[in-house]
């Protein structure tokens, strides 16, 4: 018993000591967008019909650091102060799969290779709903011009504090507060996989070589459940490493992040069925087509050494501080979350 809490304590330090330098340095970057692109200007140009809201919607959506379920409201309030339908599910889709924390993250756990394809594959996630949307249930209603009066109200509260000020509370304090919990749930089931499922326990029931299966299997876990961008590395790259092929592993950080029952009760009760079934279309077609090309790609390929592979490692002190630093952060926004907005 002493010794399997041990390797679950080691696991969970392992992995979160490497990703911790990371992740602080994409909290900062976070704050920094935060202070850059206010949401007024995002308003601005996701109005009207056509496809360059769609394409505009997905970029900026890319590297904004907001969960599934952060994304919801924000989108929201896009589609009422004007938006289009089809900006709306492309913003919606592209957002909450990738950030810049997780892209760092990404970066540490499974190195350059998934840096490079979460966005590419979110960028396309969202093109391809949105313009579903567009085709299929482009309707106008509630699609009002209101971007105006709201960014009077945003620049009213905003000049109140400093930029510094902003960018320091929104990257350490508000975007803790909000994946705290998740990202900590997402490193202990990362340590319980690494500590107890079998090295080969993949490789005998979704191997690389049933990799559709294993897609599909994915994808049906993914929906449904609810997981932020930075908290899927984790589970993803211990899945990898227990023998899932990196095809799965891309449909499972894709689907994870960018649905779960929330956002499709929300859709469906704001935007109708027919642009939630729509999405969730785009979200499945779209993983299952990136996981196939990734292992397409991949195949006969060092998977080990294109997945796994780092640009630099940190001295062990820097990512152990790091890593003190980080679960203070966290514990901080769990504790405000859990106690100080129940009170």
């Amino acid at each position: 018993m002493l010794q399997t809490i041990t390797t679950l304590v080691n696991e969970f330090w392992n992995t979160l000591a490497e990703m911790s330098p990371y992740l602080l340095f994409g909290f900062f970057m976070a704050g920094l967008l935060s202070v850059w692109i206010s949401a007024a200007q995002v308003q601005r140009h996701l109005g009207g019909q056509g496809a360059w809201p769609v394409i505009k919607a997905s970029l900026l959506g890319v590297p904004l650091p907001l969960c599934s379920c952060g994304v919801i409201p924000v989108t929201m309030s896009l589609h009422k102060q004007g938006a289009g339908r089809g900006a709306t599910i492309a913003f919606l889709l592209s957002t909450p799969q990738i950030g810049i924390d997780s892209a760092f993250v990404t970066y540490s756990l499974l190195g350059p290779f998934f840096a490079i394809v979460r966005p590419i594959a979110a960028f396309a996630t969202g093109l391809v709903g949105g313009g579903l949307v567009n085709l299929f249930d482009n309707k106008n209603e509630n699609e009002l011009k209101q971007g105006e009066q709201g960014e009077k109200n945003l620049s009213a509260k905003q000049n109140t504090d400093s930029k510094w000020k902003r960018m320091f509370r929104h990257g350490f304090v508000t975007l803790p507060t909000d994946i705290g919990r998740a990202m900590l749930g997402g490193l202990a089931i990362a340590a319980l996989i690494s500590a107890w499922m079998p090295d080969d326990f993949f490789a005998g029931y979704l191997a690389a070589g049933n990799g559709l299966a294993a897609m599909f299997v994915m994808m049906l876990i993914g929906i449904p459940m609810y997981v932020c961008s930075t908290a899927s590395v984790p589970v993803a790259a211990a899945l990898i490493a227990k023998g899932l092929s990196p095809g799965a592993a891309l449909v499972f950080l894709m689907t994870g992040p960018a649905t779960n029952a929330a956002a499709l009760t929300t859709l469906w009760g704001v935007l109708g069925k027919r642009t939630a079934i729509l999405y969730l279309l785009a979200v499945a077609g779209c993983s299952l087509a990136a996981g196939i090309l990734v292992d397409s790609f991949l195949k006969g390929k060092n998977v080990s050494e294109m997945v796994h592979a780092h640009g630099w490692m940190l001295p062990g002190w820097a990512e152990n501080l790091s890593a003190v630093v980080l679960l203070l952060v966290l514990g901080a926004g769990i504790y405000r979350k859990t106690f100080l907005k129940a009170s």
